[in-house]
């Protein structure tokens, strides 16, 4: 596994301070208090402190810039404004989706999440008409519960992710989404907390 320095990320933030996303926030209590229960099992493992809220990731967008873009990875208001005329004109209505079994990416411990309708690589699609993601990858919508501290081998990850008690292994939450969030962290704080800027109600067509 690939740890995670504790520094500031100059070269990549460049002295900007919001970094914009679109994103699911998880509010249900049982889900909640399930991502608590595997944070605590593996948290020897995990780099602290983290204040960053459990969410599903949509679409990152980039710094956010109130004037002309500068660099490649600034993300305008006016894109924001574009990308909310466009959930306006599809009125994508809300859907479910099913946050599963644990697993590891090379750097972070995460839950996945299933979209058996694709909706959201739907949505991701349309948000591309208007602005490129940032450092796209394949996307794989997943609650992250940590970056790893050191560098463990993924031997032990595993052994410790059999350890979980049954209910665990076999958990498996479904998550109705009546909303999206558009907000931002401050990329000079560590797994910093989100904060939001804008909910869009789905099947309402306005944002609030």
């Amino acid at each position: 596994m690939v740890p995670t320095p504790i520094r500031d990320y100059s070269e990549w933030h460049l002295g900007r301070q919001n970094y914009a996303l679109w994103y699911l926030e998880i509010n249900d209590q049982k889900i909640v208090d399930y991502l608590d229960a595997l944070r605590a099992h593996f948290s020897e493992f995990l780099l602290e402190p983290n204040h960053r809220q459990y969410h599903i990731t949509l679409f990152i967008c980039g710094f956010l810039t109130q004037e002309t873009k500068i660099h490649s990875d600034d993300f305008s208001f006016s894109e924001f404004e574009q990308h909310r005329q466009i959930f306006r004109k599809e009125n994508f209505p809300s859907f479910q989706l099913r946050v599963r079994s644990i697993d590891s990416f090379t750097s972070a411990l995460f839950v996945e999440v299933q979209d058996t309708e694709n909706i959201l690589s739907l949505m991701r699609q349309k948000l591309c008409i208007v602005s490129n993601e940032i450092a796209a990858l394949d996307y794989c919508p997943h609650i992250t519960l940590g970056l790893y501290k050191t560098d463990y081998s993924s031997d032990l990850i595993l052994q410790k992710i059999s350890e979980l008690p049954v209910q665990y292994k076999q958990a498996e939450f479904g998550l109705k989404v009546e909303h999206l969030t558009f907000g931002y962290y401050q990329a000079q704080t560590l797994q910093g907390k989100l904060y939001s800027y804008q909910h869009l109600f789905l099947g309402d067509s306005c944002c609030n």
